[in-house]
């Protein structure tokens, strides 16, 4: 009988040691999926009731739980639920009374990172009305381009765009979209301060019949995204969307106790949604800050004793670059969550700073396909099992870069690359405010099947045989560059303009040592005239923001064009802006000389050992 014990005991021993060897995530496997399916089931509960539970709802029950708890720390100020809560009525009245705004229309906020950003939200939403996140870097006819495309009634922003507002308001007045400022006095002729009337309005509770109307399908936020059509695209947030996406830091393990650091625009889906709507969700706390800082960043972890922080690759980059200091590891940071962030980024800056959890993710603001590497595998942007995938019904099909087309097989079905996820009831695609052709275009039909179809993300993955995805490159007419989407049609249409160009066709190069790829262009000249670097310039910095500039320019006597008259980027992107490689005229945008200046190898070694700064 006791050999029988001492069998039972060693494989009780052993069975932990095997399943660490043939299963090593089997346990962390379990624990996600049940945090997923409990996630899942709370937002499909909330879409249920009557009326339906939005992300609203669920703040104001932290309200009621914890009213003086701080919500938001901006600078030396602090705003707690109970605080942030009252002025979004104020404001809730304010947009009713006096702007006008009724249930379902739409506001656009064109603000940069203050506190004002979320009770604006929380205003709009109390009213049941949509808010418009505008880039507050774009001008002119982008500007008025995204407002047009949600439909928007009023745009809110303040004094520190009055020339950009100033650009284009007897357009706006013509279009009927109001102009408001946040502030308690106007500068601007026809454009109202309505700070001073908010701070009068009542802060009672606003009610629920004045959003009675709204449903999960209701959309609540616009974000813009750029895309191959040139111009920024609405992608459309619905209530039941953002209660899904505001659940990721849950998933994540953050919990209310946490500190969290956003210190990325508002007016992205990583800030907004998974960064403050997670916080919203779990009744945390954060730290709000108006734009990244690297030589900032970690004394401001140790003064607000910060736990978790959202992330860019670009931005980890930047930090891992930062002069070295003794207390690097000095801080309270347990959890880092985001996306874009490069394998040797992601090691030197574990060693560098210390261990903890990065949750990178992969998801796409319009899409209804998501990723998390909660095992903490450097390199990967999720993991995905049986069970996973039959919940998600993704695939990753063959896919032509040179021919921008997917790959089919003599049937016209598609082989199994790109990635796509079947749409469906429980996975949609709600597309984009707008021209409808901008949401077809990211359908594919027929896919493995006559008849289905699915949401075309315009990214290329890769997954091994223990179920990791992996991130290899975007796909289309759009680049990132330092943490911006920047769409190559638009650049291209700008560019266009200027009377010696023939013709133009922009592409993203990558650049030893840096996140994403950097704006070039390759230009054919009209006949008889010459490149002219200092006007190109000039031209280039008043007409887009920086993060969109061509930094290279290569003149060609001709542009390549596929049979479907698409341009030829390929080539270029792998030939990239080294003068010996490249024959054709290389030219570089130089701030110091205000002109595009001739590539030389000096410049080229400056790039290479990080003394120049892109």
């Amino acid at each position: 009988m006791p050999d029988v014990y001492t069998v039972v005991l060693g494989l009780l021993i052993l069975l932990p040691l095997l399943g660490n060897i043939f299963f090593p995530y089997l346990w962390l496997d379990l624990v996600f999926l049940f945090r997923t399916i409990r996630t899942g089931y709370r937002c499909y509960q909330y879409s249920k009731r009557n009326p339906s539970f939005a992300l609203l709802d669920v703040f104001l029950d932290k309200v009621q739980k914890h009213p003086e708890k701080p919500l938001v720390l901006f600078r030396e100020e602090s705003y707690s639920y109970r605080q942030i809560d009252q002025r979004s009525s104020q404001l809730a009245r304010v947009l009713q009374s006096r702007v006008g705004l009724k249930e379902g229309e739409t506001a656009a906020v064109f603000l940069e990172n203050v506190p004002a950003y979320l009770w604006v939200w929380l205003g709009l939403e109390k009213i049941g009305c949509a808010m418009a996140c505008v880039n507050y870097n774009i001008r002119s006819n982008s500007l008025l381009h995204v407002l047009s495309s949600c439909q928007a009634k009023v745009l809110l922003t303040t004094p520190d765009f009055q020339a950009a507002i100033e650009d284009i308001l007897p357009t706006l007045k013509t279009e009927g979209i109001k102009v408001f400022y946040l502030s308690e006095d106007s500068p601007t002729k026809g454009v109202e301060a309505l700070l001073g009337h908010i701070k009068c309005s009542s802060d009672e509770p606003v009610p629920v019949s004045c959003r009675s109307n709204l449903t999960p399908k209701s959309p609540c936020l616009y974000i813009f995204t750029s895309g191959t059509t040139g111009l920024p695209k609405a992608a459309i947030i619905n209530r039941r969307k953002l209660l899904l996406v505001s659940g990721m830091y849950r998933l994540c393990g953050v919990c209310p106790k946490d500190i969290v650091y956003v210190p990325l625009p508002m007016y992205h889906s990583a800030a907004l949604l998974i960064a403050i709507g997670g916080c919203l969700e779990v009744g945390a706390t954060f730290v709000l800050r108006s734009k990244f800082s690297a030589s900032c960043f970690w004394d401001d972890c140790r003064r607000y004793r910060i736990t978790v922080i959202q992330y860019v690759g670009e931005m980890m980059r930047y930090l891992c670059n930062s002069p070295k200091k003794d207390n690097d590891r000095d801080h309270n940071v347990r959890i880092a969550i985001g996306n874009g962030m490069r394998v040797e980024v992601w090691k030197e800056f574990l060693r560098r700073f210390g261990f903890l959890h990065i949750y990178e993710f992969y998801g796409a603001t319009e899409g209804n396909v998501g990723f998390i590497n909660y095992t903490g595998k450097v390199g990967a942007v999720g993991k995905t099992n049986y069970l996973h995938k039959k919940l998600t019904m993704f695939q990753l099909i063959k896919y032509d870069v040179d021919q921008d087309e997917a790959v089919r097989d003599e049937k016209g079905l598609c082989e199994t690359g790109l990635l796509v996820a079947k749409i469906t009831e429980v996975t949609p695609f709600v597309g984009y405010a707008g021209d409808r052709q901008k949401t077809e275009k990211k359908v594919l039909r027929d896919v493995l099947n006559k008849g289905d179809c699915y949401f075309n993300t315009g990214d290329l993955l890769m997954q091994d045989h223990e179920g990791f995805i992996y991130f290899q490159d975007r796909v289309g007419d759009t680049f990132r560059w330092k943490g911006e989407n920047v769409a190559t049609t638009e650049v291209e249409s700008i560019l266009a303009t200027l009377n010696f160009i023939q013709e133009v066709n922009v592409y993203g190069v990558p650049v030893p040592g840096h996140e994403g790829k950097i704006g070039m262009a390759a230009v054919r000249l009209k006949e008889g005239l010459a490149f002219d670097g200092k006007k190109l310039y000039e031209h280039v910095k008043a007409s887009m923001p920086a993060y969109a500039a061509p930094r290279f320019i290569r003149l060609r006597d001709t542009l390549e064009i596929t049979g479907t008259f698409k341009q030829c980027k390929g080539q270029l992107v792998r030939e990239g802006f080294h003068p010996g490689v490249v024959s054709d005229p290389l030219y570089f945008l130089d701030d110091s000389e205000k002109c595009y200046v001739p590539m030389t190898q000096q410049i080229v070694d400056a790039i290479t050992e990080k003394k120049l700064k892109l």
